[in-house]
């Protein structure tokens, strides 16, 4: 059964991989990605933004990148941020792009589902308004369970669509198997460590973790450039 291919790239925690995911997806379904708040921009951090590295990883072209909703520059959580910039992050500003001829669409969160956006306002409500099926990301490796159970719970309280889920990184053997069982959702794949940045590595890493045999190929035009 194949996937649907407008989806939302959601992670337990900050830093589980969600944006390694997401460059694979928008490689293989030739997708549009939206990050829609990027925190922790130049000058006050160093780092390439997730939309730079989505780019960068999955070799996509620059009009597959829609811009953020909002860029702020603090590399800290959504709301605290755009305080400290004077920034007010409005709801209305937080939707999806329009789906454009059928095209393939992934949207990354920030950070973990229960971020807050501002301190009335939690990420994954405004989420749940989008109507959007989830990839939830996690860590493969020791102490991912609970996290990942409590993130599995949340969705379904609000009644989110959940696609299944994705191990990133080195793993406890059992993880694969008891996350999918407690949580009562499918195991997409289980990526592991990168070991380098190519696009032909995200080819090779699509097939083999598992992904593939969820989201088939199809005659759409690519976004590469």
């Amino acid at each position: 059964m194949a996937l649907p291919r407008r989806l939302v790239v959601a992670g337990t925690d900050t830093g589980v991989g969600k944006t390694v995911i997401s460059a694979l997806l928008v490689r293989a379904l030739a997708a549009r990605y939206w990050k829609p708040i990027q925190a922790g921009l130049p000058p006050l951090s160093s780092e390439p933004s997730d939309s730079e590295q989505v780019q960068k990883l999955s070799g996509c072209s620059s009009s597959a990148i829609v811009p953020e909703a909002y860029g702020l520059q603090h590399p800290a959580s959504p709301h605290w941020a755009a305080e400290q910039e004077g920034i007010v992050l409005e709801r209305q500003r937080l939707w999806p792009p329009e789906d454009e001829e059928h095209r393939a669409l992934v949207v990354e969160l920030a950070g973990g589902l229960l971020v807050p956006v501002t301190r009335h306002l939690l990420q994954i409500d405004v989420m749940g308004e989008w109507g959007l099926p989830v990839v939830l990301v996690a860590r493969a490796g020791l102490g991912t369970i609970n996290h990942t159970l409590l993130s599995l719970e949340a969705l379904r309280r609000r009644r989110i669509p959940v696609l299944g889920l994705v191990l990133n990184g080195d793993g406890f053997a059992d993880n694969a198997t008891v996350l999918p069982h407690m949580g009562r959702t499918r195991l997409l794949g289980h990526v592991p460590r990168l070991r380098g940045t190519d696009p032909g590595v995200l080819d090779q890493v699509w097939r083999s973790s598992g992904m593939a045999s969820w989201w088939p190929p199809t005659t759409s035009p690519p976004l590469h450039g």
